[in-house]
């Protein structure tokens, strides 16, 4: 069976617009997903925001609310935002509970099958400015995914190391074809973005993967 790994953030705006649409193209093709959650970029290079160009984040806070109303899908800021880090500045904090704690449970539900589905929950909540990183929301979310928020943290707190392995080998293994997300790659062929989810279809259905 043809393989698509799904290398996604949980604070990129992009990955929140593709979501649905790779939850479409799994339910859709005859694929094998493995979905591979990375570290925010801001986590990844921490100098990044501080020494990279001033216009990306004023076009990126004009092109994602475009870009949701285009795809007909709510948005709004994260509410809190999973990084902690100066938006003046760029400068990053050294430590990140929110999002080790996001991506700790993200592992989690990729151990059980259901890492693409908790990623739909929470980011639906992240990038709709809803509340998304208090113990009732997440539980919610875990729910939504068919899991349960308690059983996620006890094995997340029994597997820290095999979770930090396994951060470390998803951004290793990102950096093969690119550094940004959301990033699709099909049985070693990259697709960056989420404008290129159609092509993205238009090679699984020229492969003949298409179910229906």
């Amino acid at each position: 069976m043809a393989k698509l790994e799904i290398y996604w953030s949980f604070r990129s705006p992009y990955s929140y617009l593709a979501i649905d649409r790779l939850c479409a193209i799994r339910e859709h093709y005859e694929v094998d997903v493995a979905f591979r959650p990375v570290r925010p970029l801001a986590m990844r290079e921490p100098d990044f925001f501080e020494r990279g160009r001033k216009q990306f984040v004023p076009y990126l806070m004009q092109d994602f609310p475009r870009e949701a109303e285009r795809l007909g899908l709510a948005f709004g800021l994260p509410n809190p935002d999973p990084i902690d880090m100066d938006m003046g500045t760029g400068k990053v904090a050294p430590e990140q509970p929110l999002m080790d704690r996001v991506m700790a449970l993200g592992i989690a539900a990729c151990e059980n099958d259901r890492g693409l589905d908790f990623a739909k929950a929470v980011s639906a909540r992240v990038w709709t400015g809803k509340p998304w990183s208090d113990d009732a929301s997440l539980g919610d979310a875990a729910r939504e995914a068919g899991l349960d928020l308690a059983a996620l943290e006890g094995w997340a707190s029994a597997n820290a190391a095999k979770i930090a392995k396994t951060i470390e080998a998803n951004e290793a293994e990102q950096l093969k074809h690119h550094w940004g997300v959301p990033l699709m790659v099909l049985d070693g062929e990259a697709f960056f973005g989420q404008d290129r989810l159609d092509s993205l279809e238009w090679r699984l259905a020229k492969r003949g993967l298409r179910r229906d």
